[in-house]
C-alpha cells in the first residue's frame, strides 16, 4: 500500500471520527455539571522500619502515592462520562490525636474515607458517632482481631488479614509436602497477632510445629566491622539442637532479623513467613494478568516501585470509583449498599474480580507468594476449594468469624 493510500484512508477515518462525534457533542447539557466523588486520605506518618540496606527504599509516600495513581486511572475515566474523583490528603504526625481531625473531617460532610492508620487510631475513628454513616477503607492493617472480635460495620478490610497470609503459605507448603515446621518470631505487639495466625494455619493443614522460640535482636551490631560475623553467630545458635523440620517459619513484623536466618541457619532450610517467601497482596515483582502495565503505570507517575500498601490505597480509590459508574452516586449509603452486593466486583490485575465478604468485611483476594525477586506461587493453591469462592479457603470463613457487629 502506497503512503498516498495510507494518508487517504487515514483522512477518512478522522473524517468520520469528527462527523459521528459532533451529534453527541451536540447531545449534551453545556451546564451539566459532574458528578464529583469526594475522597479523604486519612494517615499518620508513623515510624516505619529502617531498611536493613541501602538496596531498599526509604518511602516517605507509602500509600499515598497509591491513591494519587487511582485518582488519575479513575478521572481517565470519568472525564467521558461526567465524573470526578477528588482527593484530600490528611496525614498527621505520629504523636497527633486522630480524633479532633477525623471529626473536623467528618464535620464538613466528608463520608468516603481511605484509612491509613493503625488499629488503635483506626478504632478511634470508627467509634466517633460521626463516623456512624462513613465507609472507611483500612489499607493498613492486617490484624485478625479488627475482622473478629473488635470489627466495626463502618470498617472495610483491603489489606490481606494475617490469617489469610498464613493459610496462604500453610497451602503452599503442604503442596510441598513441608509440613514440619521451625517457628521463630519477635516478641513486639505487632508479630502477635501474625504469630497466632501461624498457629492456626498449622492446626488447620495438619502441620506441626516441631520447635516454636521467640527472638530479640540487637540491631547494633549490625554496622560494626565484624557485624556479619555475630549475625552468622547468632542465628546458628538460634537454629541449633532441634528436632528435625522442613521450613523455618518466621514472624518479624519490625524486619530485624528475619532476613538473616536466609543462609545463616545450622541446617539447610527455607524460610517462609515475614521474611523470605512471603505472602503478599502486591510486589513489584508480579507481572502476571496485566500486571506489568500497572507496575509501570506506577513507576512513571511516581518513580519508584509499587509496594503493597501502594496497591491497597489504589483499590480503595478505584473501589469507590467503581461504585461511583456503576451506581451513578456519591452518598455513602448508595455506595455501601452497592460494594456489598453480589453485583460487585473490582478488576485488580488477580486474574479474577475481587469482592467483599459479608461476614466480616474484608476483601477476598488471591494471595501472591512471592520471594525478594520473583514470584513463586498464588494462593489459594489448586486443589483447595471452596463452595463459593475459593479464595475464602484464605483466612476466616463465615461458620468461623467472631465478628458479630454485621449480624
Amino acid at each position: 500500500m502506497s503512503k498516498a493510500t495510507c494518508a487517504f484512508m487515514l483522512a477518512g477515518c478522522c473524517a468520520s471520527l469528527l462527523a459521528s462525534a459532533a451529534p453527541l457533542e451536540a447531545q449534551t447539557p453545556a451546564s451539566k455539571q459532574p458528578i464529583h466523588l469526594r475522597l479523604v486520605y486519612l494517615g499518620k506518618n508513623y515510624r516505619e522500619p529502617t531498611p536493613l540496606s541501602f538496596l531498599d527504599q526509604v518511602v516517605g509516600d507509602k500509600g499515598i502515592a497509591g491513591a494519587r495513581v487511582g485518582t488519575a486511572d479513575n478521572n481517565i475515566t470519568g472525564k467521558f462520562i461526567n465524573q470526578e474523583t477528588d482527593l484530600a490528603e490528611d496525614i498527621l504526625p505520629e504523636q497527633a490525636d486522630i480524633v479532633p481531625e477525623a471529626k473536623k473531617v467528618l464535620d464538613a460532610g466528608n463520608r468516603l474515607i481511605i484509612a491509613d492508620l493503625e488499629p488503635t487510631d483506626l478504632l478511634a475513628v470508627a467509634d466517633l458517632p460521626e463516623a456512624k454513616d462513613a465507609i472507611i477503607l483500612d489499607v493498613r492493617t492486617s490484624d485478625d482481631t479488627l475482622r473478629g472480635a473488635q470489627c466495626r460495620g463502618n470498617i472495610f478490610h483491603l489489606s490481606p488479614s494475617n490469617a489469610m497470609r498464613a493459610d496462604a503459605l500453610g497451602q503452599f507448603l503442604l503442596y510441598k509436602k513441608w509440613t514440619h515446621w521451625f517457628f521463630v518470631h519477635g516478641v513486639k505487639p505487632a508479630d502477635l497477632d501474625y504469630v497466632a495466625a501461624v498457629r492456626r494455619a498449622a492446626s488447620r493443614f495438619g502441620a506441626r510445629i516441631v520447635a516454636e522460640r521467640n527472638y530479640t535482636y540487637d540491631a547494633r551490631t549490625r554496622d560494626t566491622d565484624t557485624g556479619h560475623q555475630q549475625t552468622e553467630q547468632q542465628m546458628a545458635l538460634l537454629t541449633q539442637s532441634l528436632p528435625d523440620y522442613d521450613v523455618i517459619f518466621v514472624v518479624d513484623e519490625d524486619e530485624a532479623f528475619g532476613d538473616y536466618l536466609l543462609f545463616n541457619s545450622t541446617d539447610p532450610r527455607p524460610v517462609v513467613g515475614t521474611q523470605g517467601l512471603v505472602a503478599a497482596a502486591w510486589h513489584p515483582a508480579f507481572t502476571e494478568f496485566s500486571g506489568k502495565e500497572m507496575q509501570r503505570r506506577f513507576v512513571r507517575l511516581s518513580h519508584r516501585t509499587m509496594t503493597e500498601r501502594d496497591y491497597e490505597a489504589w483499590l480503595g480509590v478505584r473501589i469507590f470509583g467503581e461504585a461511583m459508574l456503576r451506581t451513578g452516586a456519591t452518598d455513602a449509603k448508595t455506595l455501601r449498599d452497592y460494594i456489598l452486593s453480589d453485583k460487585f466486583t473490582i478488576a485488580a490485575f488477580k486474574g479474577e474480580g475481587l469482592s467483599f465478604r459479608r461476614w466480616d468485611q474484608q476483601l477476598r483476594q488471591p494471595i501472591l507468594l512471592v520471594g525478594p525477586r520473583a514470584l513463586v506461587s498464588i494462593a489459594p493453591i489448586e486443589g483447595f476449594l471452596h463452595p463459593r469462592f475459593n479464595t475464602d479457603t484464605l483466612g476466616y470463613d463465615e461458620p468461623e468469624t467472631k465478628c458479630h457487629a454485621l449480624k
